[in-house]
């Protein structure tokens, strides 16, 4: 596929803006621990950015129906300046409350860029929209790399010059993003002949990609917040901490190289169950020990599995409604998976300073049989749709 001008844009910005989640979730536990008033609150700075995710999408939605992606998108560019530049004050002046209004803001920012996906999809065709949305994930391999070397490069005030960092590729997106050409759509006549969004979210299709998506976003971030933490309290050097999230990261990213081809031969519920088995193979690997290589080897297959999971998922979301509709559901998709990650995150902090790390990864098998089943019931009320008369 020639890769549409608008989409490779839309892919070096998220490679760009990737760096502000890594770094949120590569520093966030840890920066946590170190100034938290308390250990149960280690976490509380992530549970912030997923918060900030989830009560940003409705109105980036909004805005983006209203001004257009590209206003959308400005304003979070603007987010992650702040983000970065508070959060670096923060951590200079050992501030909690600051850091974690840093991280609120940053989660508005990451609620913004991951719209990218859906934005893509309105440039190309509709038969290539899983290889649009599979090539804007793929540009988070870069970001994690523009990063990494700075987390120890201001020694008194570990990460901050990271988040500094951070700022500036917020700057640089905004710039790449000038360059979109979006899809303008014709405004509607009056509020009266606005689709109800109840039809859309009754489906069943959609009913399963929200689950799906939900529980592999979920999971991903369940797991992955206190993963640093843990591998700290397990006594495991924070070098081979980072190196185990950036790992994680191109697991994330990487197979988003050929993931959109993959859904468009096999289709979206065949690609949601390969990354919901590779969860579950996560959470084992997590069960069997607490080893560098135990840690490793989970994230990386955590990370193939949110990939394969929400990628499916969302190219079964774009199945749900209207070119023209596309904002509202999409917001409102992305505002439920948010909203269940700001629980689960929080509760991934508890669990693992209370209980131990098993307490983590041991309650994801459960939810991933949700999901499996789910999929199971798509099927079949699939098949009954196409025998009956």
């Amino acid at each position: 596929m020639n890769i549409n001008p608008s989409v490779a844009r839309l892919a070096l910005a998220q490679a760009l803006s990737g760096a502000n989640t890594t770094v949120v979730y590569a520093t966030g536990a840890i920066i946590g621990h170190m100034l938290a008033p308390r250990p149960e609150l280690a976490t509380l700075p992530i549970t912030m950015f997923v918060v900030g995710m989830a009560i940003s999408t409705l109105p980036a939605g909004q805005v983006a129906r209203r001004y257009g992606r590209a206003r959308a998108f400005q304003l979070g560019n603007l987010s992650g300046v702040l983000m970065g530049l508070i959060a670096s004050l923060a951590i200079v002046q050992g501030s909690f409350a600051l850091y974690c209004l840093a991280t609120l803001l940053g989660g508005a920012y990451a609620a913004v860029v991951l719209s990218f996906r859906f934005a893509a999809a309105e440039c190309v065709s509709p038969e290539e929209k899983p290889k649009a949305l599979s090539t804007v994930l793929a540009g988070g391999v870069v970001g994690p790399q523009l990063v990494s070397a700075t987390m120890n490069a201001w020694p008194p005030y570990a990460y901050s010059l990271t988040y500094i960092c951070s700022s500036i590729v917020a700057v640089l997106s905004a710039i790449v993003l000038r360059g979109v050409k979006f899809q303008t759509i014709p405004p509607r006549s009056g509020p009266a002949v606005v689709r109800p969004l109840a039809p859309i979210v009754r489906q069943p299709q959609f009913v399963v990609a929200l689950l799906c998506g939900t529980v592999s976003y979920l999971l991903m971030n369940f797991m992955m917040t206190s993963a640093p933490l843990a591998m700290e309290l397990c006594g495991i050097s924070r070098a081979h901490s980072n190196y185990g999230i950036e790992m994680h990261v191109i697991a994330m990213y990487a197979p988003s190289f050929f993931t959109g081809s993959l859904i468009k031969r096999f289709g979206e519920s065949r690609i949601i169950f390969a990354g919901l088995v590779l969860t579950a193979l996560a959470a084992i690997t997590g069960l069997a020990g607490i080893s560098v290589s135990h840690f490793w080897v989970g994230l990386v297959l955590l990370g193939l599995g949110w990939n394969f999971g929400f990628l499916g998922a969302s190219a079964l979301v774009l199945k749900c409604h209207a070119p023209e509709d596309g904002p509202r559901v999409q917001s409102l998709n992305d505002f439920v998976v948010f909203g269940a990650m700001a629980v689960g995150s929080f509760a991934s902090g508890s669990l693992l300073t209370t209980y131990g790390w098993d307490w983590v990864v041991g309650p994801m098998l459960p939810l991933v049989l949700l999901a499996v089943l789910s999929l199971a019931w798509l099927a079949r009320v699939r098949r009954s749709v196409k025998t009956s008369p």
